[in-house]
């Protein structure tokens, strides 16, 4: 990818949209992610391929004047019978063969149907095509309490239909960084967090393709809850650092990051066996995170929970144990051995934690009680990449940007791109 940094994203067609993978999520985003929280790079479902094909040019004669700017699809929903968007002023409605369009001039509330058969409805248009919502300039569309500025395709899907909104990237990074990191934290500690999630956000295109959309916009990719309200803070950040990505040998990698790593990171094999381990994801120390609530934490899992996970990998029976099989050198388990009256299995920890909802692998105590099992540890997370909470530390004492992004990806570079 060294002469990929300056490449344009990818802009293809739209067409058939298969459903998204399942995957775990958390309401707090800083806690999971494959670059905010989620537990693996983004991996989109199959899909079938198509030719490349450009977009319909725009039918909002204002947005022709604007600089041309890179662009993703993220995924707003999946396999939805009814949607009602509403827009706050001037909307365009047309299929990407321009066969069919209209404009609504007023504010209003536009309703979206699957007719079945793969067909759809948006306000008066009917279409087995996509059919495109363009907001004018200024103008913005509100699905499911989330705001957003980008166009929205309406893509048939047999009796359903998926959403998903084309939006230029520095766009999207509004919409991902105050459900990432609070808006109210410091700006250096946002700032560090848009360039981390900038870079996630790159790498993460470098893996699509021919599909219907680059992004998901939950932990699977990053929470996004669209760019349409903007926190000053978070522009600030986000214009600030425009353009300014991580890199390591001339490459941008996966920026993972987390909510609090209880002292320290670890290398990313620690939590994906399968990575290729590179210096900045090696792990680094931590001096700045005990402030928060999530540095120490307790919690009960019922058995039956436990029991249904061990059930998954084959194990039954009446619980009896479990025990740290493996740890890293700052205390993060890599593997569990759980036993019950009929055997005994060892397991990842990554996999246990999404399973039964523990705050990290970085555990000091296991207890078997009657019908529970207490755990205490440290940390919030998968423990790789920044330390969200750290990095909020480190701004509050005066570090910079800069300074947190050295601590947390060591060895990494901060590169231009156009």
């Amino acid at each position: 990818m060294k002469n990929s940094l300056r490449a344009p994203f990818a802009f293809l067609c739209v067409a058939v949209l298969c459903a998204a993978c399942a995957a775990p999520s958390q309401k707090r985003g800083r806690a999971d992610y494959s670059a905010a929280k989620g537990e693996s790079p983004v991996v989109s479902a199959p899909q079938t391929p198509e030719e490349k094909q450009p977009d319909p040019p725009s039918q909002d004669p204002s947005a022709k004047k604007l600089p041309a700017d890179k662009t993703g699809r993220i995924l707003i929903t999946e396999k939805q019978k009814n949607a009602d968007i509403k827009h706050s002023g001037r909307v365009y409605i047309y299929t990407p063969d321009l066969s069919k369009k209209y404009k609504v001039s007023a504010p209003g509330t536009l309703a979206v149907k699957a007719l079945g058969g793969g067909k759809i409805q948006l306000g008066t248009l009917q279409s087995t095509q996509t059919i495109i919502l363009e907001p004018a300039q200024g103008t913005l569309l509100t699905w499911n309490k989330n705001v957003y500025s980008g166009k929205i395709f309406i893509i048939p899907a047999g009796n359903s239909f998926h959403l998903v909104e084309h939006a230029p990237l520095e766009t999207y990074l509004y919409g991902v960084l105050p459900y990432e990191m609070s808006y109210t934290w410091p700006l250096e500690a946002l700032k560090a967090q848009a360039v981390a999630a900038r870079t996630y956000t790159l790498k993460s295109l470098e893996n699509v393709k021919n599909q219907n959309f680059d992004l998901y916009s939950d932990v699977r990719s990053q929470m996004y809850k669209g760019g349409g309200k903007q926190y000053d803070s978070v522009k600030k950040a986000v214009d600030e650092t425009r353009g300014q990505v991580l890199t390591f040998d001339d490459n941008l990698f996966y920026t993972y990051y987390h909510a609090n790593c209880g002292g320290g990171t670890d290398d990313v094999r620690s939590w994906n066996p399968g990575a290729a381990s590179i210096k900045p994801l090696s792990g680094a120390s931590c001096k700045y995170d005990s402030h928060s609530k999530s540095h120490s934490w307790q919690m009960n899992v019922s058995h039956a929970k436990v029991l249904a996970y061990a059930k998954t990998v084959g194990l039954t029976g009446t619980l009896k144990s479990i025990k740290i099989a493996r740890k890293t050198d700052t205390g993060r388990a890599t593997n569990l051995t759980i036993r019950t009256s009929k055997g005994s299995k060892t397991v990842a920890c990554g996999k246990f934690r999404l399973a039964t909802g523990i705050r990290s692998c970085k555990i000091n105590k296991v207890s078997i009680r009657n019908k529970d099992v207490h755990f205490e540890g440290k940390g919030y997370g998968h423990g790789v990449g920044m330390c969200q909470d750290g990095a909020n530390g480190m701004a509050k004492s005066g570090k910079d940007y800069r300074k947190i992004l050295k601590n947390y990806y060591p060895g990494a570079k901060i590169a231009e791109i156009n």
